[in-house]
């Protein structure tokens, strides 16, 4: 009898044990789900920024796709998969205006502009025009002050900028004309730089410069760093910061809430590591300061930085994009 009773303790104790530890395993965090629109070097200093931290394998990255990912956030909420995100700041408000799906994050950031709580930058893109010297030489263009100044006749076919569907640094080029001449008259600027653009109009942001360093065309509307590190490498470039201004959108990183308390700290912790960390890297391809004692050279600040009147919005990125369609 005592040997029956001995063994149905030890049972007993034995099942007490493996609950605990199933009800411990069930607190414990489960892999991050990270969803990012980013670029190949901003991710790779993000994931360099994780895994230096100790995150290795702690995490699941995935990339898509600035309207894929847009779109996610708009229809699910914080339904989504991710408990990370890293996306434009407008989708980003938008999303959280819809949905209110992002925890404010618990740490202080220190940067050098005022964001919403559940949001922090972490890099930021600036439009200009930029030139291949050389096809502006051999054609005897004049060199262009402005974007407007690419709707003359002689560029005809020698200008490249990117789409507005696709790409959201054609939201720049839109922001800087409607910003300078309004509705009206931006509309048949606009239309101009269409047909001077003829084939020639990008589906991504990098698509302009590429065409520029090839020489298919002589000019092209993007992403000022690229062409400021290009002429410091010596390739026939040059960049203007146009009359309309500089006009430029911020990336961000927001944690999305969920039940799963473990896993949302988690993903809070990485947040931190991502401002932290991966800036210094993130700033060599991305050259705009964010962050308190962060310092870029000369070259890499704008000559004539503008910040749209209305704030940026899902809404109003689909008001533009009529207006681009409106201008074909």
């Amino acid at each position: 009898m005592k040997k029956i009773v001995k063994t149905l303790m030890l049972g007993l104790m034995l099942f007490s044990m493996l609950f605990a530890v199933a009800g411990c395993s069930g607190k414990s965090a489960q892999k991050v789900v990270i969803y990012t629109n980013a670029d190949k070097e901003a991710v790779e200093a993000m994931q360099n920024s994780l895994n230096t931290a100790g995150y290795e394998g702690k995490y699941v990255l995935q990339t898509l796709g600035t309207s894929e990912l847009g779109g996610k956030l708009m229809a699910e909420g914080d339904k989504i998969e991710a408990n990370l995100v890293t996306m434009s700041s407008y989708f980003i408000d938008s999303a959280q205006k819809k949905h209110n799906m992002f925890t404010d994050l618990n740490f202080e950031t220190k940067a050098l502009a005022q964001y919403p709580a559940y949001y922090a930058p972490i890099l930021a893109n600036t439009g200009a025009i930029f030139v291949n010297t050389q096809v502006i030489k051999e054609k005897n263009l004049p060199m262009p002050k402005s974007v407007k100044d690419l709707t003359k006749d002689e560029y005809k076919g020698l200008v490249s900028i990117p789409n507005i569907m696709n790409s959201s640094t054609a939201w720049l080029l839109v922001q800087s004309i409607i910003s300078e001449y309004g509705e009206v008259e931006g509309k048949i600027v606009l239309n101009k730089l269409i047909q001077n653009c003829g084939p020639h109009i990008e589906t991504s942001g990098s698509g302009p410069i590429k065409k520029v360093r090839a020489g298919e065309v002589a000019a092209g509307f993007g992403l000022r760093h690229q062409a400021v590190a290009d002429k410091a490498a010596g390739k026939l470039i040059d960049y203007i910061d146009p009359v309309e201004g500089n006009y430029s959108l911020t990336e961000a990183i927001a944690v999305v809430k969920k039940p799963d308390t473990a896993t949302t700290q988690l993903a809070m912790e990485m947040a931190k590591v991502i401002i932290t960390k991966a800036r210094p890297e993130l700033i060599k391809f991305y050259p705009v300061a964010l962050y308190q004692s962060e310092t870029i050279g000369e070259s890499n600040k704008p000559g004539n930085p503008k910040v749209y009147a209305k704030p940026l919005t899902v809404e109003l990125l689909e008001e533009h994009q009529n207006f681009f369609k409106a201008a074909q």
